[in-house]
């Protein structure tokens, strides 16, 4: 935690959390992911806040640099940021530095059939072949799947309408749908819920890292939920869906596009055109 008895943080790491929770309206992952990166500048600077300069700041920056990726390197400056700039007022510390140029992201390896199917066969808990599927059949990131309530979704026409539920300040979303394959196991494991808990799949995120590791280490396939949000874009185009409505299914189409064309990207048409798309994952 911050050390309390510096003048620049009376309130400990708590209080960074809060602000970032209230004052920025950050959702609970990105907050748990700043305080996890500020930890990491603490243990390397040993110096009480009040006293750390640009300098201490870029020698940590170089570290990142040896022992990170590229991508890590933003996260941890845009980290630096919000806690410098933001939190502490102290813009003059963090002002000259800059975000590494964009580079084009390698292309993904996308599983074949069988690939999809060996993993899928090797989750064992029953939550984690629902997520698998909705991933593969929805076009939803991996927390967005995550953080899905029971209200979000219409069990009758298999409809997502994701909701965040966190904060206000996530990437879009737009509706979007999951297939018969998902559904069957969806049934199958809602009949196992008899709470109330909201959540529609009822499990902590670090279980669902650890059982996630273990069937990739079990068949050697580096399948992730990302992984499966592109194979969903490639599989759907493949069955011919324009490019605009895998977009909408993603949602990548901007609201100020879905205002002004409502009637391209109603509810009932992309029901149709996903139905008729009719994706499958496992045959």
């Amino acid at each position: 935690s911050l050390a309390l008895a510096d003048p620049l943080e009376p309130c400990g790491l708590s209080d960074f959390k809060g602000f970032c929770e209230v004052d920025l309206g950050l959702g609970k992952e990105t907050i748990r992911s700043h305080a996890w990166r500020l930890g990491k500048f603490l243990e390397f600077n040993d110096k009480p806040l009040g006293d750390v300069t640009r300098e201490d700041l870029r020698a940590f920056l170089r570290w990142v640099k040896e022992n990170y990726t590229r991508g890590s390197y933003s996260n941890f400056l845009k980290t630096l940021k919000v806690f410098f700039r933001d939190y502490l007022g102290r813009e003059d510390l963090v002002k000259t530095f800059k975000f590494p140029g964009w580079v084009p992201p390698k292309p993904i390896k996308l599983p074949i059939e069988e690939e999809l199917r060996r993993f899928y066969e090797a989750l064992t808990d029953l939550r984690m072949k629902v997520l698998f599927l909705f991933y593969a059949t929805s076009g939803l990131r991996r927390c967005e799947v995550l953080g899905l309530h029971k209200e979000d979704v219409d069990l009758g026409l298999r409809q997502i309408v994701p909701n965040n539920h966190e904060t206000n300040t996530t990437k879009n979303t737009w509706v979007t749908f999951y297939n018969e394959e998902a559904e069957r196991v969806l049934s199958e494991y809602l009949q196992t819920r008899k709470d109330k808990f909201p959540k529609l799949i009822r499990m902590k995120r670090k279980t669902f890292k650890k059982l996630w590791k273990e069937a990739k280490e079990k068949t050697g396939l580096k399948i992730t939920p990302k992984v499966l949000r592109a194979w969903f874009c490639d599989e759907m185009g493949r069955l011919g869906v324009a490019e605009r409505y895998i977009d909408a299914f993603c949602g990548r189409v901007p609201k100020s596009i879905l205002a002004k064309h409502y009637t391209d990207y109603s509810p009932e048409k992309l029901k149709a055109i996903y139905d008729k798309a009719n994706i499958q994952v496992l045959h």
